[in-house]
């Protein structure tokens, strides 16, 4: 009988250092964790219609215009869609998130590689914008500059870039972008943005 009591004292020894190596594992789990979450800047994820300011309406100015009758050739139909490029490349930005750290995910225009590695670029919020469509307002197109070129990063990605926003324009050989963003982390997505 008393092999068996050493036996299960040994067993019952055993069972309490495994419980307190999973405690001490646990504990040095959760300090890691708050240690990498007070290392890295939060970022607020935000959605596209926030970029958009309440209240902004692009297509106020055109309600009354019979546009259907319009001929796209015509000197007043060329008139017209130059008034609307106007309208879209001066679309006013959401000043509240001028110096913002946010997290948002969309598409990449490229505009900037060297060798496969790519180091600026427009975020839009859909598929095919600046490419196989107009470019969008420039409040729905975001110019993100990265500190260290990212390779492999190609035309129409789908990512999501986390970064400080600044409110300021930029013109592009794609399109007009109302924001900047100094990109601090790309990261590739593969489900789609809302």
């Amino acid at each position: 009988m008393r092999t068996s009591l050493s036996i299960l004292g040994v067993f019952a020894c055993i069972a309490a250092l495994g419980a307190g190596a999973q405690w001490l594992a646990r504990d040095f789990e959760r300090d890691q964790a708050t240690s990498r979450a007070q290392a890295q800047p939060q970022y607020r994820e935000i959605a596209w219609k926030e970029l958009v300011p309440p209240g902004w309406d692009p297509l106020a100015q055109y309600r009354g215009l019979n546009i259907a009758q319009v001929d796209d050739g015509s000197a007043e139909g060329v008139a017209l869609a130059r008034r609307m490029r106007e309208t879209w490349d001066n679309a006013p930005t959401n000043r509240a998130l001028d110096g913002a750290r946010v997290r948002l995910s969309g598409y990449v225009v490229p505009l900037e590689s060297d060798q496969g590695r790519m180091s600026e670029f427009l975020l839009v919020p859909f598929f095919g914008a600046c490419i196989h469509a107009p470019a969008p307002a420039a409040n729905q197109l975001v110019h993100v500059r990265l500190d260290e070129p990212m390779p492999d990063l190609r035309t129409m990605d789908l990512v999501w870039v986390n970064g400080q926003l600044s409110t300021r324009r930029t013109d592009s050989a794609m399109g007009m972008s109302g924001y900047r963003m100094l990109a601090a982390d790309v990261q590739r997505r593969h489900v789609l943005p809302r």
